[in-house]
Protein backbone atom coordinates (compact mmCIF):
# COMPACT_ATOMS: atom_id res chain seq x y z
CA UNK A 1 0.00 0.00 0.00
CA UNK A 2 1.25 3.41 -0.81
CA UNK A 3 -0.36 6.77 -0.58
CA UNK A 4 -1.70 7.73 -3.76
CA UNK A 5 -0.54 11.42 -4.09
CA UNK A 6 -1.44 12.84 -7.35
CA UNK A 7 -1.66 11.38 -10.81
CA UNK A 8 -0.59 13.98 -13.87
CA UNK A 9 -3.15 12.54 -16.49
CA UNK A 10 -2.17 14.40 -19.90
CA UNK A 11 1.27 14.25 -21.07
CA UNK A 12 4.03 16.28 -19.49
CA UNK A 13 5.27 19.99 -20.71
CA UNK A 14 8.20 20.21 -22.85
CA UNK A 15 10.39 22.86 -24.38
CA UNK A 16 13.16 20.99 -26.08
CA UNK A 17 13.37 19.09 -29.56
CA UNK A 18 14.11 15.38 -29.33
CA UNK A 19 17.38 16.93 -31.42
CA UNK A 20 17.95 18.98 -28.46
CA UNK A 21 17.72 16.54 -25.46
CA UNK A 22 19.83 14.73 -27.58
CA UNK A 23 22.52 17.07 -27.86
CA UNK A 24 22.64 17.68 -23.99
CA UNK A 25 23.07 13.86 -23.78
CA UNK A 26 25.83 13.52 -26.00
CA UNK A 27 27.51 16.43 -24.65
CA UNK A 28 27.08 14.53 -21.06
CA UNK A 29 28.63 12.10 -21.98
CA UNK A 30 31.61 13.68 -23.92
CA UNK A 31 31.92 15.48 -20.64
CA UNK A 32 31.99 12.02 -18.68
CA UNK A 33 34.13 10.78 -20.99
CA UNK A 34 37.02 13.29 -21.90
CA UNK A 35 36.66 16.13 -19.23
CA UNK A 36 35.65 13.76 -16.15
CA UNK A 37 34.53 13.74 -12.99
CA UNK A 38 36.54 13.91 -9.29
CA UNK A 39 35.71 11.21 -6.70
CA UNK A 40 37.34 12.22 -3.44
CA UNK A 41 37.60 8.53 -2.31
CA UNK A 42 40.23 5.70 -2.75
CA UNK A 43 37.65 3.34 -2.93
CA UNK A 44 35.37 5.07 -5.26
CA UNK A 45 38.54 5.02 -7.69
CA UNK A 46 39.36 1.53 -7.28
CA UNK A 47 35.74 0.61 -8.11
CA UNK A 48 35.95 2.13 -11.21
CA UNK A 49 39.34 1.52 -12.18
CA UNK A 50 38.06 -1.91 -11.56
CA UNK A 51 35.32 -1.33 -13.78
CA UNK A 52 36.93 -0.11 -17.15
CA UNK A 53 37.32 3.82 -15.97
CA UNK A 54 40.13 5.47 -16.85
CA UNK A 55 40.95 6.52 -13.46
CA UNK A 56 44.13 8.75 -12.13
CA UNK A 57 44.68 8.31 -8.54
CA UNK A 58 46.79 11.44 -8.10
CA UNK A 59 44.51 13.77 -9.40
CA UNK A 60 41.02 11.91 -8.33
CA UNK A 61 39.55 11.99 -11.63
CA UNK A 62 37.65 9.26 -13.27
CA UNK A 63 36.74 9.18 -17.19
CA UNK A 64 33.63 7.12 -18.11
CA UNK A 65 33.05 4.86 -21.75
CA UNK A 66 29.70 5.63 -22.78
CA UNK A 67 28.79 2.24 -22.71
CA UNK A 68 29.39 1.89 -18.97
CA UNK A 69 27.22 4.92 -18.76
CA UNK A 70 24.76 4.07 -20.71
CA UNK A 71 24.27 0.06 -19.21
CA UNK A 72 24.28 1.66 -15.41
CA UNK A 73 21.37 4.23 -16.29
CA UNK A 74 19.82 0.92 -18.20
CA UNK A 75 20.11 -0.95 -14.38
CA UNK A 76 18.49 1.41 -12.90
CA UNK A 77 14.31 1.12 -12.00
CA UNK A 78 12.05 3.53 -13.29
CA UNK A 79 9.73 3.76 -10.43
CA UNK A 80 10.56 2.25 -6.58
CA UNK A 81 8.45 1.63 -3.43
CA UNK A 82 9.87 3.14 -0.10
CA UNK A 83 7.89 2.13 2.96
CA UNK A 84 6.62 4.04 6.11
CA UNK A 85 5.50 2.27 9.37
CA UNK A 86 2.40 3.72 8.22
CA UNK A 87 0.96 1.65 5.33
CA UNK A 88 -0.60 5.11 4.48
CA UNK A 89 2.79 7.33 4.50
CA UNK A 90 4.37 4.62 2.18
CA UNK A 91 4.90 5.77 -1.69
CA UNK A 92 5.50 4.83 -5.19
CA UNK A 93 8.46 7.00 -6.72
CA UNK A 94 8.32 6.92 -10.53
CA UNK A 95 5.81 7.19 -13.05
CA UNK A 96 3.05 9.80 -13.38
CA UNK A 97 2.44 10.27 -10.00
CA UNK A 98 3.80 13.20 -7.88
CA UNK A 99 3.95 14.09 -4.37
CA UNK A 100 5.04 17.23 -2.39
CA UNK A 101 8.18 17.63 -0.11
CA UNK A 102 8.69 20.02 2.82
CA UNK A 103 11.14 22.12 2.69
CA UNK A 104 13.91 23.69 4.99
CA UNK A 105 15.26 26.61 6.59
CA UNK A 106 18.57 26.81 9.16
CA UNK A 107 16.07 29.46 11.37
CA UNK A 108 12.85 30.26 12.50
CA UNK A 109 11.07 33.30 10.87
CA UNK A 110 8.50 35.38 12.27
CA UNK A 111 5.61 35.07 10.10
CA UNK A 112 4.69 38.54 10.15
CA UNK A 113 8.48 40.66 10.01
CA UNK A 114 10.22 38.12 8.68
CA UNK A 115 13.09 38.58 11.55
CA UNK A 116 14.52 34.83 12.00
CA UNK A 117 16.24 33.71 15.10
CA UNK A 118 17.54 30.38 16.59
CA UNK A 119 14.75 27.57 17.19
CA UNK A 120 14.83 25.18 20.27
CA UNK A 121 14.85 22.10 19.61
CA UNK A 122 10.55 22.14 21.10
CA UNK A 123 10.22 24.54 17.89
CA UNK A 124 11.81 22.52 15.66
CA UNK A 125 9.95 19.34 16.79
CA UNK A 126 7.03 21.31 16.81
CA UNK A 127 7.56 22.53 13.00
CA UNK A 128 7.81 17.96 12.48
CA UNK A 129 4.44 17.81 14.07
CA UNK A 130 2.96 20.63 11.67
CA UNK A 131 4.46 18.61 8.73
CA UNK A 132 3.02 15.36 9.61
CA UNK A 133 -0.11 16.96 10.15
CA UNK A 134 -0.46 18.14 6.68
CA UNK A 135 -1.83 16.27 3.97
CA UNK A 136 -0.85 17.40 1.20
CA UNK A 137 2.62 17.51 2.23
CA UNK A 138 3.99 13.87 1.84
CA UNK A 139 7.69 13.66 1.91
CA UNK A 140 10.10 15.34 4.74
CA UNK A 141 13.68 16.38 4.09
CA UNK A 142 17.15 15.80 5.93
CA UNK A 143 17.09 19.17 7.60
CA UNK A 144 13.62 20.12 7.67
CA UNK A 145 12.37 22.14 9.64
CA UNK A 146 15.43 23.35 10.88
CA UNK A 147 19.18 23.09 10.34
CA UNK A 148 20.63 25.46 13.06
CA UNK A 149 18.93 24.59 16.24
CA UNK A 150 19.74 26.64 19.54
CA UNK A 151 21.85 23.83 21.77
CA UNK A 152 22.90 21.29 19.76
CA UNK A 153 26.22 21.42 18.44
CA UNK A 154 26.99 21.74 14.29
CA UNK A 155 28.03 17.86 14.00
CA UNK A 156 25.01 16.90 15.75
CA UNK A 157 22.04 18.65 13.92
CA UNK A 158 21.64 16.37 10.88
CA UNK A 159 21.66 13.61 13.39
CA UNK A 160 19.38 15.08 16.01
CA UNK A 161 17.15 16.46 13.23
CA UNK A 162 16.95 12.66 11.96
CA UNK A 163 15.83 11.67 15.03
CA UNK A 164 12.63 14.01 15.21
CA UNK A 165 11.39 13.56 12.03
CA UNK A 166 11.20 9.33 13.45
CA UNK A 167 9.37 10.22 16.47
CA UNK A 168 7.06 12.58 15.38
CA UNK A 169 6.27 11.34 11.84
CA UNK A 170 5.97 8.72 9.67
CA UNK A 171 6.60 10.31 6.64
CA UNK A 172 9.32 9.31 4.40
CA UNK A 173 12.46 11.18 4.64
CA UNK A 174 16.44 11.17 3.86
CA UNK A 175 19.40 11.12 4.83
CA UNK A 176 22.00 14.12 5.23
CA UNK A 177 25.77 12.69 4.55
CA UNK A 178 27.70 15.47 6.42
CA UNK A 179 30.44 13.97 8.38
CA UNK A 180 28.65 10.38 7.76
CA UNK A 181 25.71 11.59 9.42
CA UNK A 182 24.07 9.65 7.27
CA UNK A 183 24.75 6.19 8.45
CA UNK A 184 23.21 7.06 11.66
CA UNK A 185 19.81 7.99 9.70
CA UNK A 186 19.84 4.91 7.95
CA UNK A 187 20.19 3.04 11.28
CA UNK A 188 17.25 5.32 13.06
CA UNK A 189 14.96 3.97 9.67
CA UNK A 190 15.73 0.77 9.84
CA UNK A 191 15.42 0.80 13.61
CA UNK A 192 11.99 2.26 13.04
CA UNK A 193 10.80 -0.38 10.85
CA UNK A 194 10.99 2.48 7.80
CA UNK A 195 12.88 3.06 4.55
CA UNK A 196 14.81 6.22 3.84
CA UNK A 197 16.10 7.68 0.93
CA UNK A 198 20.03 7.75 0.99
CA UNK A 199 21.28 11.20 0.07
CA UNK A 200 24.15 12.11 -2.32
CA UNK A 201 24.88 15.84 -3.40
CA UNK A 202 27.60 16.74 -5.98
CA UNK A 203 30.10 19.49 -4.99
CA UNK A 204 30.30 21.46 -8.05
CA UNK A 205 31.57 21.72 -10.61
CA UNK A 206 32.13 18.09 -11.32
CA UNK A 207 32.81 16.72 -7.62
CA UNK A 208 31.57 14.67 -5.37
CA UNK A 209 33.55 14.68 -2.30
CA UNK A 210 34.16 11.41 0.31
CA UNK A 211 31.16 12.56 2.78
CA UNK A 212 28.68 12.13 0.04
CA UNK A 213 30.34 8.67 -1.53
CA UNK A 214 30.66 7.13 1.93
CA UNK A 215 27.04 7.49 2.02
CA UNK A 216 26.37 5.48 -1.01
CA UNK A 217 28.49 2.59 -0.09
CA UNK A 218 26.64 2.41 3.36
CA UNK A 219 23.33 2.63 1.71
CA UNK A 220 24.64 -0.14 -1.16
CA UNK A 221 27.04 -2.35 1.12
CA UNK A 222 24.94 -2.92 4.71
CA UNK A 223 22.57 -5.42 4.04
CA UNK A 224 19.81 -4.39 6.29
CA UNK A 225 20.14 -0.58 3.76
CA UNK A 226 20.74 -2.29 1.02
CA UNK A 227 17.02 -2.05 0.07
CA UNK A 228 17.26 1.85 0.59
CA UNK A 229 17.01 3.89 -2.33
CA UNK A 230 19.73 6.49 -3.15
CA UNK A 231 18.77 10.12 -3.96
CA UNK A 232 21.73 12.04 -6.50
CA UNK A 233 21.74 15.47 -6.18
CA UNK A 234 23.48 18.41 -8.37
CA UNK A 235 23.61 21.97 -6.92
CA UNK A 236 24.88 24.18 -9.26
CA UNK A 237 24.99 28.11 -9.23
CA UNK A 238 24.70 29.10 -13.13
CA UNK A 239 27.30 31.88 -14.09
CA UNK A 240 28.71 30.36 -10.45
CA UNK A 241 29.95 26.77 -9.90
CA UNK A 242 27.72 25.54 -13.41
CA UNK A 243 28.02 28.18 -17.29
CA UNK A 244 25.88 30.74 -17.16
CA UNK A 245 23.85 28.76 -20.21
CA UNK A 246 20.83 26.35 -19.49
CA UNK A 247 21.85 24.01 -22.06
CA UNK A 248 25.74 23.85 -20.34
CA UNK A 249 24.53 23.93 -17.03
CA UNK A 250 22.15 21.34 -17.70
CA UNK A 251 25.58 19.25 -19.37
CA UNK A 252 27.69 19.98 -16.13
CA UNK A 253 24.24 18.80 -13.55
CA UNK A 254 23.67 16.10 -15.56
CA UNK A 255 27.32 14.76 -15.69
CA UNK A 256 27.79 14.89 -12.04
CA UNK A 257 24.45 13.46 -11.06
CA UNK A 258 25.33 9.95 -14.30
CA UNK A 259 28.63 9.67 -12.93
CA UNK A 260 27.40 9.27 -9.32
CA UNK A 261 24.37 6.68 -10.38
CA UNK A 262 27.08 4.73 -11.97
CA UNK A 263 28.66 4.17 -9.13
CA UNK A 264 25.74 3.00 -7.53
CA UNK A 265 25.18 0.61 -9.95
CA UNK A 266 28.84 -0.69 -9.86
CA UNK A 267 27.95 -1.27 -5.92
CA UNK A 268 25.14 -2.75 -6.09
CA UNK A 269 23.35 -3.37 -9.99
CA UNK A 270 19.30 -2.85 -9.72
CA UNK A 271 20.14 -0.02 -6.57
CA UNK A 272 16.94 1.96 -6.33
CA UNK A 273 17.54 5.20 -7.47
CA UNK A 274 16.08 8.71 -8.14
CA UNK A 275 17.56 11.87 -9.50
CA UNK A 276 17.27 15.41 -7.61
CA UNK A 277 17.66 18.94 -9.43
CA UNK A 278 18.61 21.98 -7.56
CA UNK A 279 20.32 24.17 -10.16
CA UNK A 280 19.70 28.42 -9.53
CA UNK A 281 20.81 31.30 -11.82
CA UNK A 282 23.29 33.32 -10.13
CA UNK A 283 21.97 36.85 -8.97
CA UNK A 284 24.53 39.03 -10.93
CA UNK A 285 23.82 41.98 -8.77
CA UNK A 286 24.63 40.58 -5.25
CA UNK A 287 26.27 36.77 -6.46
CA UNK A 288 23.51 34.80 -4.18
CA UNK A 289 21.40 32.06 -5.74
CA UNK A 290 18.36 33.35 -7.25
CA UNK A 291 16.04 31.52 -5.53
CA UNK A 292 12.14 32.05 -6.46
CA UNK A 293 13.47 33.16 -10.31
CA UNK A 294 11.48 31.78 -13.25
CA UNK A 295 15.01 30.55 -15.05
CA UNK A 296 14.86 28.35 -12.34
CA UNK A 297 11.71 26.78 -13.63
CA UNK A 298 13.25 26.75 -17.04
CA UNK A 299 15.95 24.58 -16.12
CA UNK A 300 13.41 22.56 -14.30
CA UNK A 301 11.45 21.58 -17.28
CA UNK A 302 15.10 20.87 -19.23
CA UNK A 303 16.17 18.82 -16.43
CA UNK A 304 12.94 16.97 -16.21
CA UNK A 305 12.42 16.34 -20.07
CA UNK A 306 16.34 15.01 -20.25
CA UNK A 307 15.58 12.07 -17.27
CA UNK A 308 11.51 11.51 -18.49
CA UNK A 309 14.05 10.19 -21.51
CA UNK A 310 15.97 8.01 -19.27
CA UNK A 311 13.14 6.80 -17.13
CA UNK A 312 14.80 7.11 -13.79
CA UNK A 313 12.31 8.95 -10.73
CA UNK A 314 12.97 12.99 -10.52
CA UNK A 315 13.04 15.12 -7.77
CA UNK A 316 12.50 18.88 -8.09
CA UNK A 317 14.17 20.80 -5.14
CA UNK A 318 14.77 24.11 -6.75
CA UNK A 319 11.68 26.71 -7.44
CA UNK A 320 9.31 26.56 -5.12
CA UNK A 321 10.90 25.60 -2.37
CA UNK A 322 12.54 28.95 -1.68
CA UNK A 323 12.16 32.63 -2.26
CA UNK A 324 13.96 35.59 -1.60
CA UNK A 325 11.09 37.54 0.30
CA UNK A 326 11.48 37.94 3.76
CA UNK A 327 8.36 37.46 5.03
CA UNK A 328 4.75 36.11 4.18
CA UNK A 329 3.35 38.36 1.38
CA UNK A 330 2.49 38.21 -2.40
CA UNK A 331 6.24 37.55 -3.38
CA UNK A 332 6.60 34.15 -1.55
CA UNK A 333 2.74 32.96 -3.04
CA UNK A 334 4.03 34.69 -6.46
CA UNK A 335 7.23 32.69 -7.04
CA UNK A 336 6.22 29.54 -5.45
CA UNK A 337 3.23 28.56 -7.22
CA UNK A 338 5.08 29.70 -10.77
CA UNK A 339 7.74 27.24 -9.92
CA UNK A 340 5.79 24.65 -8.46
CA UNK A 341 3.45 24.30 -11.47
CA UNK A 342 5.67 24.06 -13.84
CA UNK A 343 7.67 21.88 -11.95
CA UNK A 344 4.24 19.78 -11.72
CA UNK A 345 2.86 20.09 -15.24
CA UNK A 346 6.59 18.91 -16.60
CA UNK A 347 6.94 15.81 -14.74
CA UNK A 348 8.92 16.02 -11.65
CA UNK A 349 7.85 12.97 -9.50
CA UNK A 350 8.64 14.68 -5.90
CA UNK A 351 8.36 18.48 -5.17
CA UNK A 352 10.15 20.42 -2.22
CA UNK A 353 7.58 22.78 -1.23
CA UNK A 354 6.71 23.58 1.90
CA UNK A 355 8.05 25.67 4.32
CA UNK A 356 11.02 27.67 3.17
CA UNK A 357 11.03 31.09 3.41
CA UNK A 358 13.77 33.08 2.66
CA UNK A 359 16.40 30.72 0.61
CA UNK A 360 17.59 27.83 2.59
CA UNK A 361 18.09 30.38 5.62
CA UNK A 362 14.22 30.75 7.14
CA UNK A 363 11.28 28.38 7.70
CA UNK A 364 8.03 29.02 8.75
CA UNK A 365 5.03 26.24 9.99
CA UNK A 366 2.02 28.85 8.84
CA UNK A 367 3.38 29.33 5.40
CA UNK A 368 4.31 25.46 5.24
CA UNK A 369 0.14 25.61 6.13
CA UNK A 370 0.29 28.31 3.52
CA UNK A 371 1.76 26.46 0.89
CA UNK A 372 -0.13 23.03 1.88
CA UNK A 373 -3.02 24.63 0.07
CA UNK A 374 -1.19 25.44 -3.27
CA UNK A 375 0.26 22.30 -3.38
CA UNK A 376 -3.53 20.57 -2.90
CA UNK A 377 -4.26 23.48 -6.00
CA UNK A 378 -1.48 22.09 -8.05
CA UNK A 379 -2.42 19.09 -7.70
CA UNK A 380 -6.31 19.23 -8.50
CA UNK A 381 -5.10 20.46 -11.55
CA UNK A 382 -2.63 18.38 -12.74
CA UNK A 383 -4.74 15.35 -12.51
CA UNK A 384 -7.24 17.33 -15.15
CA UNK A 385 -11.11 16.29 -15.32
CA UNK A 386 -13.70 13.48 -16.63
CA UNK A 387 -15.26 13.70 -19.53
CA UNK A 388 -18.02 10.58 -19.65
CA UNK A 389 -21.66 10.86 -20.51
CA UNK A 390 -22.50 11.68 -16.79
CA UNK A 391 -19.72 14.68 -16.62
CA UNK A 392 -20.73 15.72 -19.95
CA UNK A 393 -24.33 16.08 -19.06
CA UNK A 394 -26.50 16.51 -21.63
CA UNK A 395 -29.93 15.42 -20.84
CA UNK A 396 -29.07 17.48 -17.18
CA UNK A 397 -28.77 20.53 -20.32
CA UNK A 398 -31.98 20.08 -21.98
CA UNK A 399 -33.59 19.36 -18.69
CA UNK A 400 -32.83 22.80 -17.30
CA UNK A 401 -32.07 24.75 -20.80
CA UNK A 402 -32.34 28.67 -20.64
CA UNK A 403 -32.99 31.30 -18.01
CA UNK A 404 -34.80 30.96 -15.20
CA UNK A 405 -33.41 27.29 -15.43
CA UNK A 406 -31.00 26.60 -12.23
CA UNK A 407 -28.31 23.81 -11.45
CA UNK A 408 -28.05 24.38 -8.40
CA UNK A 409 -31.17 22.16 -6.67
CA UNK A 410 -30.07 19.20 -9.30
CA UNK A 411 -29.06 15.72 -7.69
CA UNK A 412 -26.13 15.61 -10.59
CA UNK A 413 -24.95 19.09 -9.04
CA UNK A 414 -24.98 17.59 -5.25
CA UNK A 415 -22.80 14.53 -6.24
CA UNK A 416 -20.52 16.38 -8.85
CA UNK A 417 -18.84 19.59 -7.26
CA UNK A 418 -17.15 17.77 -4.43
CA UNK A 419 -15.25 16.22 -7.01
CA UNK A 420 -15.09 19.02 -9.48
CA UNK A 421 -14.09 21.70 -6.86
CA UNK A 422 -11.16 22.24 -5.06
CA UNK A 423 -11.67 23.56 -1.37
CA UNK A 424 -8.36 25.12 -0.02
CA UNK A 425 -7.95 24.82 3.83
CA UNK A 426 -6.68 28.11 5.19
CA UNK A 427 -6.97 30.69 2.15
CA UNK A 428 -9.90 33.21 2.42
CA UNK A 429 -12.59 32.86 0.17
CA UNK A 430 -15.08 34.62 2.18
CA UNK A 431 -17.04 36.88 0.39
CA UNK A 432 -17.09 40.61 1.62
CA UNK A 433 -19.82 40.63 4.38
CA UNK A 434 -18.99 37.76 6.02
CA UNK A 435 -15.07 38.31 5.72
CA UNK A 436 -15.94 41.36 7.67
CA UNK A 437 -17.96 39.70 10.23
CA UNK A 438 -15.41 37.24 11.05
CA UNK A 439 -13.34 40.08 11.84
CA UNK A 440 -11.12 40.62 8.54
CA UNK A 441 -8.78 37.28 8.65
CA UNK A 442 -6.60 36.78 5.56
CA UNK A 443 -4.53 33.83 4.67
CA UNK A 444 -1.71 34.01 7.20
CA UNK A 445 -4.29 34.66 10.07
CA UNK A 446 -6.29 31.01 9.37
CA UNK A 447 -2.69 29.39 8.93
CA UNK A 448 -1.45 30.87 12.40
CA UNK A 449 -4.92 29.43 13.71
CA UNK A 450 -4.44 25.55 12.17
CA UNK A 451 -1.16 25.76 13.24
CA UNK A 452 -1.97 25.96 17.09
CA UNK A 453 -5.01 23.71 16.12
CA UNK A 454 -2.56 21.15 14.92
CA UNK A 455 -0.02 21.39 18.23
CA UNK A 456 -3.10 21.58 20.36
CA UNK A 457 -4.43 18.07 18.74
CA UNK A 458 -2.26 16.45 16.64
CA UNK A 459 -0.56 12.74 17.13
CA UNK A 460 1.46 10.78 15.32
CA UNK A 461 -0.34 7.78 13.58
CA UNK A 462 2.12 5.15 14.51
CA UNK A 463 3.70 5.78 17.61
CA UNK A 464 7.45 4.17 18.02
CA UNK A 465 7.25 1.61 20.70
CA UNK A 466 8.94 1.80 24.00
CA UNK A 467 12.54 -0.54 22.39
CA UNK A 468 12.30 1.95 18.76
CA UNK A 469 12.51 5.08 21.16
CA UNK A 470 14.98 3.66 22.95
CA UNK A 471 16.69 2.58 19.77
CA UNK A 472 16.81 6.03 18.51
CA UNK A 473 18.13 7.23 21.76
CA UNK A 474 20.90 4.88 21.88
CA UNK A 475 22.11 5.61 18.33
CA UNK A 476 22.27 9.56 19.35
CA UNK A 477 24.33 8.59 22.00
CA UNK A 478 26.41 6.47 19.30
CA UNK A 479 26.78 9.66 17.11
CA UNK A 480 28.48 11.75 19.61
CA UNK A 481 30.69 9.28 20.71
CA UNK A 482 31.49 8.69 17.28
CA UNK A 483 32.04 12.39 16.35
CA UNK A 484 33.36 12.94 20.05
CA UNK A 485 36.12 10.17 19.04
CA UNK A 486 37.02 12.22 15.98
CA UNK A 487 37.55 15.32 17.73
CA UNK A 488 34.72 16.93 16.37
CA UNK A 489 32.94 16.66 19.76
CA UNK A 490 34.38 17.79 22.98
CA UNK A 491 32.81 16.67 26.20
CA UNK A 492 30.90 20.21 27.18
CA UNK A 493 29.06 19.55 23.84
CA UNK A 494 28.00 16.23 24.38
CA UNK A 495 26.65 17.21 27.57
CA UNK A 496 25.06 20.52 26.21
CA UNK A 497 23.60 18.49 23.69
CA UNK A 498 22.25 15.53 25.58
CA UNK A 499 20.52 17.75 28.38
CA UNK A 500 18.88 19.85 24.91
CA UNK A 501 17.58 16.26 24.00
CA UNK A 502 16.69 14.89 27.76
CA UNK A 503 14.53 18.15 28.22
CA UNK A 504 12.50 18.09 24.93
CA UNK A 505 11.49 14.83 25.89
Amino acid sequence: MAHKGFTRNFPPLKILTEEQVGAIYKGVLTVLEQTGIRFESKKALKLFAENGCKVDFKTYMVHFPPMLVEECLRKAPSAYFIKSRDPKDSLMIGGDTIYFRASVGMRAADPDTGERHRPTLQESIDGVKVLDALDNTHHLDAYCPYADVKGIPPIMQYTINAACKFKYSTKITRTAHVAGSGQFSMKMAHVCGMDINANMEASPPLTWYNDAIENVFWACEVPEYSHFPILFADGGIMAGTAPATFAGSLVTSNAEIISGVVMAQLIQPGKPTAVSHFVFPMDMRYGHPGFGKIETSLHNVGFNQFWKRIGIPIYNCAGSTFSLAKNIGYQIGAEKMQNLIISALSGANVIAVTGGLFGELTWSPELAVLDNDLCGAVGYFIKGFEVNDETLAIDLISEVGSIPGMYLDKKHTQKWWKKEFYIPQVMDTLPYDAWVKEGKKNALDYAKERVKEILATHEVSVPLTEEQDKKIDNTIEEAMVYYREKGMLSEQDVTNCRKTWELAH
